[in-house]
């Protein structure tokens, strides 16, 4: 199972230089890759198809971010971010890349 601190480690992904599927999906709330092991929950207990666990329980985000709070969260986890994709990016580039991704998400459409 992937650790709630790789969330932000995939949340910009798409920057990465490996061919993704075009049938991906991605958390419409971090953007962390989809797999049936992570998806959220709706209400009914039934998975949720858009939101991973991690943002999304029973129906309702677990935390009550707006999309700045949640860069600002994520961009603690810029190490991991670098070890996984090569980069070498500051705190401030890795906030700055993910103010680009994250409005492209459902969960942000209305604070663009």
């Amino acid at each position: 199972m992937v650790s709630p601190a790789t969330i932000c480690t995939f949340a910009v992904n798409l920057k990465k230089r490996k061919p993704i599927s075009m049938e991906q999906k991605f958390c419409q709330s971090c953007g962390m890759p989809l797999t049936e092991e992570i998806l959220g929950t709706n209400t009914d207990g039934s998975k949720n198809e858009e939101y991973c666990m991690y943002c999304y329980k029973d129906g309702a985000f677990t935390g009550n971010f707006t999309m700045e709070e949640m860069v600002e969260f994520c961009s603690q986890f810029v190490d991991e971010y670098n070890k996984h994709t090569g980069q070498s990016l500051s705190r401030e580039q890795y906030k700055a890349l993910l103010r680009q991704y994250y409005p492209h998400l459902k969960r942000w459409q209305d604070q663009k």
